[in-house]
């Protein structure tokens, strides 16, 4: 029997994460937490706010899924990975605001990462048993969102409504506007960088509507490898939750006589600069990722509350990226202090854009 802690209970991915655990007889739920709404009952240990790592101390999980959103996700994180516990991630900002941290802590406590997002758990399956120098790249697919078709004018008088309308992939608020601006793949860029070791030159980005392909890994003698299915969460948690073993899922297998076309294409930069701007912050190292999740996180709620334009979302990104300074983080103190920073600049540049 498996002991799953599961932090993040109530948004979409622990609400799916529930129904597999549920499904297989070798999970079992030992804790269960959520930032804000209640979760008495869903578990033997159950934590609404405060500091999740003392409810991890009681429950002593064999496997921590942090779905937590944002980089309050991160002292749990380090927190399993330096005990040696298996981490299965779905808080992405885990690695894109301290993947230095993270590794350390990896390799000081031997903990296995076990990615939950789509594309890494796809990029993840396709590396499984390659040698590092086999390797060429990394293919990241992107929705592209509701937004693939318009140019950056035509973005300036999006509303949070259409925004949250996400044509393949059934997530939460913050996400799914990630997704819209196309951070969330540059997000994913950072991400991978991590999880992989690849260098930045080595991971691409394309747009790939359907959403069937998750990702592409290409090898040295001009071969690709690609990871094919449904788009939906549950295939990916579940290969994380039961690693190294494939459980059932009730997701069924793609008909592929069905007329099934694959398309892609190179995203648009232009009208979609949070990419570019996330790979920047990568390549740059230090605590920039940290600095951009923040200003990102900042912009994405005063979008949602109907505080800043679509567009003001990049806008306030990049010019905080400009005003802190991103020298690296020595540990977990300076880089909450980095990131408390870039909300302060990024909270008085979103006042700034709007008036």
């Amino acid at each position: 029997m498996k002991r799953v802690a599961l932090l993040g209970a109530t948004g979409s991915i622990g609400t799916q994460a529930l129904e597999v655990i549920h499904a297989h007889p070798g999970l079992e739920l030992c804790a269960a937490a959520s930032g804000s709404r209640p979760v008495e009952g869903l578990a033997p240990l159950t934590q609404t706010g405060g500091d999740l790592t003392e409810l991890l101390e009681r429950a002593e999980p064999d496997v921590v899924l942090n779905a937590i959103v944002g980089f309050a996700g991160l002292p749990a994180t380090l927190w399993t990975l330096e005990r040696g516990i298996d981490l299965a991630l779905a808080n992405k900002e885990s690695l894109v605001a301290a993947g230095d941290l993270a590794l350390a802590a990896r390799e000081r406590g031997g903990g296995r990462i076990l990615p939950v997002d789509s594309e890494h758990s796809a990029a993840f399956q396709c590396l499984d048993g390659a040698e590092p120098g086999s390797v060429h790249s990394l293919v990241l697919t992107a929705s592209g969102g509701p937004f693939r078709h318009r140019d950056l004018h035509e973005l300036e008088s999006v509303t949070p409504s259409e925004a949250l309308a996400h044509p393949t992939w059934r997530m939460g608020p913050k996400i799914t506007i990630d997704s819209a601006t196309l951070m969330n793949k540059g997000l994913e860029v950072i991400e991978a960088h991590f999880l992989f070791g690849l260098p930045y030159d080595r991971i691409e980005v394309v747009v790939h509507p359907s959403s069937v392909v998750h990702a592409l890994v290409r090898f040295r003698d001009g071969a690709a490898l690609a990871h094919v299915g449904h788009p939906d969460m549950r295939v990916p948690i579940s290969y994380a939750l039961t690693y190294p073993e494939r459980a059932a899922t009730p997701v069924p297998p793609l008909d592929l006589a069905s007329g099934l076309i694959l398309e892609f294409s190179a995203p648009d930069e232009g009208a979609f600069p949070c990419l570019a701007l996330a790979r920047a912050a990568g390549e740059a190292g230090g605590t920039a990722p940290c600095v951009l999740n923040a200003a990102n996180e900042v912009a994405v709620e005063a979008f949602l509350a109907g505080e800043l334009p679509f567009t003001g979302i990049p806008e306030v990104v990049e010019r905080t990226l400009s005003a802190v300074g991103t020298p690296p983080a020595a540990g977990l103190d300076e880089l909450v202090e980095r990131d408390a920073e870039a909300r302060r600049v990024a909270g008085a540049l979103t006042r700034e854009v709007v008036h």
